[in-house]
């Protein structure tokens, strides 16, 4: 079809002509309907569990290298109990049995506090220090200030030797 370009004369040809469709009213589009959120509680659930089975596995293996310390030290202050009570046998017979004796109650001190240590639970060993910490503060930190400066002495004194 070839469009003229010539002007028409009646006012009918003179508009184009378009598909005559009925028009119809578009009804409006419906919104799709947004996707719902998954609920959370399925996810934190999971996490939940998750983070509880991570600490109960820390807190497993926490407690197992405590009671390995716990042996470790046990037998450590056993082994100085054992070698105060060979030294108080010198010393009875170089300065005197007196001085002996502090030695031998220095030994049974010792070797008292690696059973007490031995026969109790790595729990019992938490409250007892925490009951300590409630009742002696002062004492607590300058013990923790003590051990502390010797801990960082020793270090020094190993970084010392490897130079």
């Amino acid at each position: 079809m070839a469009i003229e370009k010539t002007p028409a004369k009646t006012p009918a040809a003179a508009k184009p002509k378009a598909a005559t469709k009925p028009a119809v009213a578009k009804a409006p589009a419906k919104r799709a309907a947004a996707p719902k959120p998954l609920p959370l509680k399925a996810e934190t659930a999971t996490l939940t569990d998750q983070a509880k089975e991570a600490l109960g596995s820390a807190g497993a293996k926490a407690r197992k290298a405590a009671n390995a310390g716990k042996d470790t030290a046990t037998g450590a202050m056993n082994t100085v109990a054992s070698m105060v009570e060979d030294v108080a046998k010198t010393i009875d017979a170089q300065v005197g049995p007196q001085y002996g004796d502090y030695a031998r109650k220095a030994a049974s001190a010792v070797s008292s506090v690696a059973t007490s240590l031995e026969s109790k639970d790595v729990d019992q060993l938490l409250d007892d220090a925490r009951n300590f910490v409630k009742a002696r503060p002062g004492v607590a930190i300058g013990a923790a200030a003590a051990f502390g400066f010797l801990l960082t002495r020793l270090v020094k004194a190993g970084d010392d030797d490897d130079a």
